[in-house]
């Protein structure tokens, strides 16, 4: 199953983390940060982009389980 990667663009900050951590999945536009594309395989780079996130402002859903940031 795909995982969905979602960037709350109020609380995106732009720090750049996530871009750095996953170029392929993440990237700066303008001054926030967007996914590449929603819909990704499983991929650990991404709960590791929203552990990182400064802001909080990354989700990563597995189905209609959030998975991401991790606790």
């Amino acid at each position: 199953m795909a995982w969905t990667t979602r960037i709350d663009g109020e609380m995106c900050m732009a720090s750049g983390i996530c871009a750095a951590l996953a170029p392929d999945l993440f990237r700066l536009e303008g001054t926030r940060a967007e996914p590449v594309r929603p819909k990704i395989p499983p991929d650990e780079r991404a709960l590791d982009a929203a552990d990182s996130c400064p802001a909080l402002a990354i989700t990563v859903r597995d189905g209609p389980r959030t998975i991401g940031p991790r606790p």
